[in-house]
């Protein structure tokens, strides 16, 4: 009948569902509150979006679109009963919270721990489903017990963030069975699902939903797990067939320098080649700054306390490595970026701080 488990206790859903439970860690607790409201037949949510361009809002999705969200995921991998499925995201977030309904439709045990950098680092169970972010897939992976542990997880699905070009290819060097995510709170989670076979990724919908562009190449997309009957997204994609796109970035993103339109989410990948060896394993984004000359120019904020020998060093090597017109005009430092409360970084507030 399904069940969850923390820290080696055993919750069966009729349980959660009567309310009967010892007192739990604040995190569990309301974790288990939600489980037991969607047990009960609670039909309207309030959730929070991430607000990763802009201020987060509070929207309302009901029920029938979360099981809906729930089926068309199971459906796409096969998950059958009583399957093994690890929660390590943030529960109070949509990710998490469909992770735990998914557990419930799909008659699961859902395994329930803290988010945390390695979610395997105090796991022997082999799982039959997982959901992380890039940054807990680069933490396993680079510690060699839960190295083998990522290899054991059946499906893997990837989001939060896009995955960084080097992590790509580790996943497709390691024959992984990981999808890359995209989706967004107001379609409750992913709508389609990309196979990590090298750095360029291929997205395709899941069963019923439908996509198309408009003159701007920005993203539609009419899906029976959104309320909206067309949800117009800001995000540029060259679509490639009905089922079919590729992910080139979010138009609110995109510098327009000189004439030359540039993608931050492009380049960014090219250029952590070069940052890594200079800076070490630092976050960083590339933003558009307004220019009397060029209309905008673009400059590069890494988190890091402020060093104008590397930042010169730095340049040498982007110079070798890509066009005159990408090559950052300015870079900036700010030592520590503003993030959502998804954990992704919000450039425009870290922009704004930097020095």
């Amino acid at each position: 009948m399904g069940k969850i488990i923390i820290r080696e206790q055993e919750f069966s859903f009729e349980q959660i569902k009567t309310g009967n439970w010892s007192a739990q860690d604040p995190y569990f607790a309301q974790a288990l509150y939600f489980c037991k409201d969607w047990l009960t037949g609670k039909t309207e949510f309030e959730l929070s979006t991430s607000g990763s361009t802009g201020t987060p809002k509070t929207i309302q999705v009901n029920r029938n679109q979360m099981e809906i969200s729930a089926k068309a995921t199971r459906d796409f991998f096969g998950i059958e009963k009583d399957a093994k499925l690890l929660c390590c995201l943030n529960t109070e977030m949509i990710a998490g919270k469909m992770m735990l309904v998914r557990g419930m439709e799909w008659e699961a045990y859902i395994y329930l721990i803290k988010p945390q950098s390695n979610p395997l680092e105090e796991l022997n169970q082999i799982f039959d489903f997982a959901a992380m972010v890039p940054l807990q897939v680069d933490t396993c992976l680079q510690n060699p017990d839960t190295y083998l542990k990522m290899q054991q997880i059946i499906n893997l699905i990837i989001g939060g963030a896009p995955s960084s070009r080097s992590l790509l290819e580790k996943i497709a060097e390691m024959r992984l069975n990981a999808y890359q995510t995209y989706g967004m709170t107001e379609t409750v989670s992913h709508i389609a699902l990309a196979k990590i076979e090298g750095a360029e990724l291929v997205y395709k919908v899941l069963p019923g939903v439908q996509i198309g562009v408009d003159q701007s190449n920005r993203l539609w997309v009419k899906a029976p797990m959104a309320k909206e009957n067309i949800l117009q997204t800001n995000d540029v994609v060259e679509l490639l067939n009905s089922q079919l796109f590729k992910w080139i970035g979010r138009a609110d993103f995109t510098i327009n320098s000189g004439g030359i339109k540039l993608q931050p989410e492009i380049l960014e990948p090219k250029m952590a080649d070069a940052i890594f060896p200079v800076f070490g394993k630092v976050d960083f984004f590339l933003i558009g700054k307004e220019d009397e000359k060029l209309g905008q120019k673009t400059v590069l904020v890494i988190e890091h306390p402020k060093d104008e020998k590397k930042a010169s060093d730095l340049i040498i090597e982007l110079k070798k490595g890509l066009e005159r017109y990408q090559v950052p005009k300015e870079i900036l430092f700010n030592p520590s970026f503003t993030k959502t409360e998804s954990g992704k970084i919000n450039r425009i507030a870290s922009y704004k701080n930097s020095l």
